[in-house]
C-alpha cells in the first residue's frame, strides 16, 4: 500500500492518469492538457508508469491498462469525496 502511495504521490503521476482515464494521448497531447509539464519530467513519470504496470504505449499514444483502470474504480469514490470536503473548507473560509 505504501508502494503505491508513494508512486501516485509524485507530481504529475496522478494527473497523467486522470487524463489517460477517456483515450489514449500521445506525449504532446498529454504534455498539453497537464499544464505544458516539463518534457523531462514527463518522460521519467512515463517510464514509472510504464514500469509498474499503469501505463502502456500503443499505436496511438499512452493508455491505461487494465490494472491502472481498475484502480481509477477504485479512486472515484475519493474524488466524491475530496470535491464535498474542498466545499465544506470554501464555507468555513467565508
Amino acid at each position: 500500500m505504501m508502494v503505491l502511495l508513494d508512486v501516485l504521490g509524485r507530481r504529475w503521476s496522478l494527473r497523467i492518469m486522470w487524463e489517460l482515464r477517456t483515450e489514449p494521448l500521445s506525449f504532446r497531447a498529454l504534455r498539453e492538457v497537464c499544464d505544458d509539464v516539463s518534457p523531462s519530467v514527463l518522460n521519467a513519470r512515463l517510464a514509472e508508469l510504464r514500469e509498474l504496470g499503469f501505463i502502456e504505449h500503443e499505436g496511438d499514444g499512452y493508455a491505461l491498462t487494465e490494472d491502472a483502470r481498475s484502480l481509477s474504480q477504485l479512486l472515484l469514490p475519493l474524488d466524491g469525496w475530496a470535491n464535498a470536503w474542498a466545499q465544506r473548507l470554501e464555507g468555513r473560509e467565508s
